[in-house]
Parts: C-alpha cells; sequence; structure tokens
C-alpha cells in the first residue's frame, strides 16, 4: 500500500531542506492544531493570538520574505508550509496568508524604510498581528470600483470607507488599508497603514458563517480617520500595488488546497480500509477503487503543478497567469475530491469525526477568495486570447 504521495513519488523531486520544512510544519500541525480543530471549527474561533508567537518562532509569518526577522524561504518551501498547515484547516493556512504573503509583502514591497523597521520584525515573529484591507461590501472581484477613499488635509490623510470579509482584522494591530485617491493629478488606489485604536477606525467580528470557521473575519469601518503623511505606503502607486500581494497569497493556495485534498483522501481510504459493507471491506468493492483512483490522479496532477509553479517562482520566472491556472486547478480539483470523499463515507462524512465536510465547507470560500474560479478563467481566457471579457 502506497500514499498518494508516494504514487507520484513527490519526494524525489524534493531537496532535503525542504523534506525538512515540510517535516516541522507537519509535526507542529499535528501536535497543536489537530487535536483542537473540530473543536475551533465547531467554536466558530481560532487562538490567533495564542497561534501566532508559535508560528513566528517556527519561521512561517513572512518566511518568503527577507530580512527584517524574516525566514528568507524559498517560494517552494513556503508552499510546502502552506499544504501541511491546510491538510489541517484552510482557517490556519489564511492566518498564515494573510499575516505574511498580504500585510507583511505589502509593508515590505510598498512600504518605507521606516515602516519596515517599524513593524515586520514583530509581525514575522507573531507579536503583532496584521490584516489586509482591500475588498468591500460591493467590491470583490472588481477592487478597482472601491469606494474607500483618503483625502489629504494639511499634512494629514483622512479616509473614510469601509472592508468586508478581513482576515484576522478584529485582532490586528496593524491594517493595511487599499483607498482610492488622488495622486499626480489622477485617481489612483494607495496603501495606507492604519494602526489598531486610531479614532473612527473600527472591526467588528462576523460572524453565522458556514466556512472558515476556524478563522477571525471582520468587518472594518473607517470614519473620517486621520493618519499623518507617512502613513501611505510610499511605493504603493495603483492598483498594481494590492493585485501584487494577492499574487503572492494565491501561490500559497496553489500548494495549500491540495493539502485539505490530501487529508480528505487520507482520512477516506483508512475508513473505506476498515468500514465492512455486505461482508467485505469497502475499499474491495470496484466503484470504490474507481473514485479513489480518479482522486489520487487529480491530486497527483495537481502536487506536480504546484511544484512545477514554485520552481519557476524561486527563478524569479513565474507570470501572475500561472499563478492564477495554479490557483484554479488546485481549488476547483480539492473541492471535487472533498465533495467525493464525502459521498464514500456516507453519514459519517457530515460529522466533524471525520475531515472531509469541514474541508470541503472551508474550500467553498478559497475557491473564491483571491480571485474567484470565474475571474481566473478570464484571467487564462485574456492570456490566450488577448482579448478582456472582464468588461
Amino acid at each position: 500500500m502506497v500514499t498518494v504521495e508516494e504514487l507520484f513519488a513527490i519526494d524525489t523531486l524534493l531537496s532535503d531542506e525542504e523534506r525538512e520544512i515540510r517535516a516541522a510544519v507537519a509535526s507542529f500541525a499535528a501536535q497543536r492544531l489537530r487535536p483542537h480543530i473540530a473543536e475551533w471549527f465547531e467554536a466558530g474561533t481560532v487562538p490567533v493570538r495564542e497561534l501566532a508567537p508559535e508560528l513566528g518562532r517556527l519561521g512561517l509569518l513572512g518566511m518568503h520574505l527577507e530580512g527584517y526577522g524574516c525566514a528568507g524561504l524559498s517560494a517552494t518551501m513556503y508552499g510546502l508550509a502552506c499544504q501541511e498547515l491546510e491538510a489541517v484547516d484552510s482557517g490556519v493556512r489564511s492566518l498564515v496568508s494573510v499575516q505574511g504573503s498580504l500585510a507583511m509583502t505589502a509593508i515590505h514591497k510598498f512600504g518605507s524604510e521606516e515602516h519596515k523597521q517599524r513593524w515586520l520584525p514583530e509581525l514575522a515573529a507573531g507579536t503583532a498581528i496584521g490584516c489586509f484591507g482591500l475588498t468591500e461590501p460591493d467590491f470583490g472581484s472588481n477592487p478597482g470600483g472601491m469606494r474607500t477613499r483618503a483625502k489629504r488635509d494639511g499634512a494629514d490623510w483622512v479616509l473614510n470607507g469601509s472592508k468586508m470579509w478581513i482576515t484576522n482584522g478584529s485582532v490586528a494591530d496593524i491594517a493595511v488599508i487599499w483607498a482610492q485617491t488622488e495622486h499626480e493629478g489622477r485617481q489612483v488606489v494607495r496603501g495606507f497603514l492604519v494602526p489598531a485604536g486610531t479614532p473612527g477606525f473600527t472591526a467588528r467580528e462576523m460572524h453565522h458563517k458556514l466556512s472558515l470557521r476556524a478563522s477571525l473575519t471582520a468587518e472594518l469601518d473607517l470614519d473620517d480617520v486621520r493618519l499623518p503623511a507617512d502613513a501611505v505606503l510610499p511605493e504603493s502607486r495603483g492598483l498594481g500595488a494590492p493585485l501584487a500581494c494577492l499574487s503572492e497569497a494565491r501561490f500559497g493556495i496553489v500548494f495549500g488546497a491540495l493539502g485539505a485534498a490530501r487529508d480528505c483522501l487520507a482520512a477516506t481510504i483508512d475508513y473505506a480500509r476498515t468500514r465492512e459493507v455486505f461482508d467485505k471491506p469497502l475499499a474491495a468493492y470496484q466503484l470504490t477503487q474507481a473514485k479513489l483512483a480518479d482522486m489520487a490522479l487529480e491530486f497527483g496532477k495537481g502536487q506536480l503543478l504546484a511544484l512545477h509553479l514554485g520552481r519557476l517562482k524561486d527563478q524569479g520566472r513565474v507570470t501572475s497567469e500561472q499563478v492564477s491556472a495554479g490557483k484554479l486547478n488546485s481549488t476547483r480539483e480539492a473541492i471535487a475530491i472533498a465533495r467525493q470523499c464525502r459521498t464514500i463515507l456516507g453519514a459519517n462524512g457530515i460529522t466533524l469525526d471525520y475531515p472531509v465536510l469541514r474541508h470541503a465547507n472551508n474550500l467553498e470560500s478559497v475557491l473564491t477568495y483571491e480571485g474567484t474560479a470565474e475571474v481566473h478563467q478570464l484571467v487564462l481566457g485574456k492570456a490566450l486570447t488577448d482579448a478582456n471579457a472582464f468588461r
């Protein structure tokens, strides 16, 4: 008997250091996260403040960034770490993605040296929490239509608007807020650093979620939030800045979603081998084996694509369209695998005693955020035809 990863000899494609990083994250996930994840999911919460310093000590926060206390590891290592975290739960991987690929990347790429020195070491250590405020109640797939505005008032900036579906927003010490403003005579999107507790800035935790329940999600309101002149990220000039951060987060999802799929497959294979139906194991039936074979095949193809994209990214050659292809494939196949695994588990599949429906519910969100499946289809369509179908 082989695992789905052994079926494709995935380990032969990894370096010793990559396998060591993967093993370290898998060990942490098994000991610290997996024993509690069903409870957190059912309660609709996760102890971000407790987990963040532990994740920081492992070097997982902003692990692909250089300097300022960041680990400076490869993109492939970051992807493998995301895979092990999401094998436990998408919510935990989202915590790491938002902290590192969104909030920290925005500061690292577009912030001043003072911004980097002030915030990146604490964010990397997990002693400070960051969030990324781009999505608005009426503007998700079309962030360029955002209504949040930043206007100059003397030497200060004044921000007004709202953001929605913001992971870590209710516990963040610093929020990266994207707003429309005037720059050199034209309207552009720019990023601003808004510390928690700034007058007029409020964060309300969102409840009643059926997906990503082991994650803190917030709505942010900005009502005449006054910031000093140096609150703006000086290198952020246009929508390309937040989109570049989203591309970093999408890359982590390429690997991460496959972690959820792998966990579903492992749980389902174990169940099918021990569950007896009509006096023989469920795994001994042809229909069951056909389902498992097809799912393993899609997982393996997704894993090979993810690793290929990781190598391209480490060489500085990956394109945003290629990341879109990976995100679309991984999320689409992962949710299909989770749903199919549930059919094999039958009624047991709907309980938190098994991970499959929890993963399936989470993947409904992962399929949508950082660009919906439809958006990524249009990204690929534009690349293939040179015709823009977004408008």
